[in-house]
């Protein structure tokens, strides 16, 4: 139990590598739904529209953190 007190040591040394996979990850899941779409209904049609809007906001957000991440990498603070 007193090893439920600890936390885990943060490990940033492969973030590049784990953001990549979410991002191309992601990159997929709007492609499948784009696919997707042209089968939908108007309305699942919509909403697959408004969540593909999400994803491509959350792959620049994510590219943005790899950057920086790369940055950090750079200058030996990971």
């Amino acid at each position: 139990m007193a090893n439920s007190r600890h936390r885990k040591q943060d490990n940033r040394s492969n973030n590049v590598e784990r953001i990549r996979d979410i991002v191309k990850n992601t990159e997929e899941k709007v492609q499948e739904a784009e696919i997707s779409m042209e089968f939908a209904d108007p309305l699942e049609s919509n909403r697959l529209k408004e969540k593909n809007k999400r994803r491509k906001q959350s792959i620049e957000a994510l590219k943005e953190e790899m950057k920086d991440e790369m940055t950090a990498r750079k200058k030996g603070e990971i």
